[in-house]
């Protein structure tokens, strides 16, 4: 018994002493949890932008930054060259991260910092040669605009002095184990071409139309050739190309980069001054591709937004005028089908002589990887873009003639535009704005309204209006000349009281000059028009609930259509009632209605019918197709696409079986449960949250929120198949004349570029809820920092 119990009493000292270790080992790991989370939460706060105090910049006076409850910088300084430096330190401060991202994604540098994963997406940019393009225009810049550009990147580069010498980068670098190089004006002005790419110019709509004359009979391809509704407001020789395989690598911009914008006069408003909106419609993620600020120095006092990564301010108001754009859209991209030496490779046939291509060597470093020894071709037309892809045929490839390839100074007009005191100086400003073409709305204190379709329009010779690659080696086929300037579409003080566009065909047919083929529907515009021609007394709250109009005019057009072809179809009761729900539809895309939802799937499906002999392969060419759909069902049985599959009373009727049992499979069949928004939500997402879900946890700006909406509202709401929105109003923004110090504006997900700070995802819901903050161009409260000179 004793040596048992001594046993026992062995066996519980030994059991104490693992408890002893255990709790040793747990107290440990612990502590080092704790001592993780308390570094990583310092480190992640260390990154956080200075708002108070004083910091040392190359400036020569104090430079007073004080930022407001909304996060939105206010900069006031005494001198032009402190007031640049201030705003590109500020802008790093906020945004350093993305404007990382994007000035390699534009370069085409990303595999530097990713790895394999990019190699394709360089590639394209090194091939499209947008930092090249941005080389070329600083060197025809002005030594002013030079200036601003330097000390613009001054700021920039003492922010990323700063934080690296205190470990307080963004989280982000740390995470893909990335440090910024030194900040240049190449940079920023490689970031402007990058917005003239973002809103296209349709060459793969020719590639399309190219694909579809090579694949269909010719009446049945030209049905599908763009096309506009007649009566809707406005203001080959054979060659060896296979369209499937060479673009099937090509980056795309979204179609739906539009926007909305108007000016209304002051008869027509209850200040008796002009108002003005503006909501650009592009990607919607976080951080915001907008950064609101307010800049005050010398002869200027501005207030507004810029893309993070450039100086000055590109839409806004100062103390006398506003402005704001929508993309006009033009054809400012040309395929060129180029023929090619058999004897020699980087030789092209132009006027039945032998031209030398320019080879351009783009080495591509990868992450953990070798260098890809890339290399470029360009004819006297632009970048071969077919060769990225691969070989598309043994003597023959496609070049692309791009306005924004060329040089460019849209700074020197955002300079201009900045200081202007009326219609007269602004106009001015936009001679030196090229690229991307921008339909301008303006309006003063004076009670002027204006409108100008501004940009590098091509002028083709014999009406050739880029609807197909041409041959490069015949001179007709060139470029003549672009638009003058005094005849660019434009209006000023119309007798009708305002001016909006819409992505809308901005001329009639009377216009002397091709501008493009390719135009957003017209509902938008149409609703605008609606609105405002209807009202007599507006009110700024109007102008922002129009902003968040969601009347769809394409489901005014359509139900009463469809409907009468469904009365041809016996249909069952179910379908039946579901078409009377639609019947019964106020036709506003409201997230808590159920007729939106099969609206919308109506139209999925009947695409999917239409559609389905083009190879998917293309289909991301097909710009436009939302207009050539609504023109296919116009014509009707007098339609090659719809009577190849049977009647329209047949196509629309199966559409609308195959949409109700989409409908219910995904949401039930209990059609009173049914909304918009368990379909429709709008989420934004960070860029590395594509890459992890988990980093989408902490850098996503929230989860997804029902919206209102769609493609076709004023409101803007463009979702993509699973329902969630991505593109929309990325910005909007109101201002009443009378008080031309103060703006309306919603920046979402919010102005900070740090996950951490109270102004990342604080105007999510004020997107969703149609909410404005005001910004003043006086003096404001707020967190106050400092900048001294060194």
């Amino acid at each position: 018994m004793g040596e048992i119990a001594y046993k026992r009493q062995d066996n519980q000292k030994k059991r104490q002493v693992w408890l002893r270790v255990i709790y040793i080992v747990l107290a440990v790991l612990l502590i080092g949890v704790v001592g993780a989370v308390i570094y990583g939460y310092n480190v992640v706060h260390k990154s956080l932008p200075t708002l108070e105090g004083e910091v040392t910049l190359p400036v020569k006076e104090e430079v007073i930054v004080k930022t407001d409850g909304h996060g939105v910088p206010h900069i006031k300084a005494k001198n032009m060259q402190d007031l640049y430096t201030a705003q590109g330190y500020i802008q790093a401060q906020h945004r350093l991260f993305q404007m990382e991202l994007s000035r390699r994604q534009a370069s085409g540098t990303l595999s530097e910092v990713i790895g394999e994963a990019t190699v394709d997406h360089d590639k394209y940019f090194r091939t499209l040669g947008l930092r090249r393009a941005a080389e070329k225009s600083y060197d025809v810049y002005s030594d002013e605009a030079k200036e601003v550009l330097q000390w613009f990147s001054d700021g920039v580069n003492a922010y990323i002095k700063e934080a690296t010498d205190n470990g307080a980068l963004p989280v982000e670098f740390t995470l893909l184990g990335a440090t910024p190089e030194p900040w240049t004006p190449i940079d920023s002005l490689t970031i402007g071409k990058y917005m003239a790419f973002d809103l296209g110019g349709h060459w793969e709509r020719q590639a399309f139309n190219y694909y579809l004359l090579e694949t269909f009979d010719e009446a049945k391809a030209l049905e599908l050739f763009p096309s506009y509704p007649e009566n809707a407001q406005t203001m080959i020789e054979d060659v060896e190309l296979d369209i499937v395989t060479s673009f099937k690598d090509a980056i795309i911009p979204d179609e739906f980069n539009g926007s909305n914008n108007w000016v209304v006069s002051g008869e027509k408003t209850a200040s008796g001054k002009p108002y003005l909106a503006d909501d650009p419609h592009l990607g919607l993620a976080t951080p915001s591709i907008w950064l609101q600020m307010h800049l005050e120095a010398a002869d200027m006092n501005v207030s507004g937004v810029i893309f993070a990564g450039v100086p000055g301010i590109i839409l806004g108001h100062n103390e006398q005028i506003a402005w704001g754009v929508t993309n006009t859209g033009p054809d400012v991209q040309q395929l060129y089908i180029e023929k090619r030496n058999p004897d020699n490779a980087t030789q092209f046939l132009f006027e039945e002589e032998w031209e030398d291509a320019e080879v351009i060597a783009e080495p591509i470093l990868v992450k953990d990887g070798e260098t890809i020894d890339y290399e470029v071709m360009e004819t006297r037309h632009g970048p071969i873009i077919s060769e990225f892809a691969k070989e598309i045929g043994a003597n023959h490839v496609l070049a692309l003639r791009w306005t924004a390839l060329d040089a460019t100074t849209e700074l020197q007009a955002i300079l201009q535009m900045n200081r202007a005191t009326d219609w007269e100086d602004f106009e001015k400003g936009l001679e030196d704005f090229h690229a991307p073409v921008q339909n301008f709305v303006f309006a003063d204190v004076d009670g002027t309204i204006a409108y100008k379709a501004n940009g590098k329009i091509p002028v083709y010779e014999d009406g050739t209006d880029a609807l197909l690659p041409l041959e490069g080696w015949d001179a007709k086929n060139e470029w003549k000349d672009f638009i003058s300037f005094d005849e660019l579409p434009r209006v000023v003080n119309p007798e009708k009281g305002f001016i909006a566009t819409a992505n809308n065909k901005v001329a009639s047919n009377k216009y002397p000059y091709h501008i493009s083929n390719v135009w957003a529907q017209p509902y938008r515009y149409e609703r605008i028009f609606e609105v405002l021609d209807d009202r007599e007394t507006l009110t700024v709250e109007d102008m922002q609930a129009l902003q968040m109009d969601a009347t769809n005019l394409r489901a005014r057009e359509f139900v009463p259509y469809f409907a009468k072809l469904l009365e041809e179809v016996e249909l069952d009761e179910r379908e039946q009632q579901l078409l009377d729900l639609l019947e019964e539809w106020n036709f506003v895309d409201d997230k808590h209605l159920a007729a939106p939802l099969l609206f919308d799937q109506w139209f999925v499906q009947l695409e999917e019918i239409l559609y389905a002999d083009i190879d998917e392969a293309v289909f991301d060419l097909f710009s436009g197709k939302a207009q050539t759909t609504d023109e296919l069902l116009r014509l009707g049985n007098d339609s090659i696409w719809v009577t190849e599959l049977g009647t329209i009373e047949h196509i629309v009727y199966t559409a609308f079986r195959e949409a109700i049992a989409s409908v219910e499979e995904n949401f039930g069949k209990d059609e009173s449960k049914w909304t918009w928004g368990d379909f429709h939500q709008v989420q934004f997402k960070h860029p590395l949250s594509s890459a992890n879900k988990w980093l989408g946890y902490f850098f996503d700006a929230g989860k997804p929120l029902p919206v209102d909406g769609s493609a076709v509202t004023p409101l803007a709401a463009r979702a993509e198949e699973d329902g969630i929105v991505n593109h929309g109003a990325s910005w909007r923004f109101v201002i009443d004349m009378e008080d031309p110090t103060t703006g309306y504006h919603t920046v979402s997900p919010g102005q900070s570029g740090h996950f951490r700070s109270e102004w990342y995802r604080d105007q999510v819901e004020d997107w969703v809820d149609g909410t404005y903050h005001e910004t003043v161009l006086g003096d404001v409260s707020g967190a106050v920092l400092k900048i001294i000179p060194e």
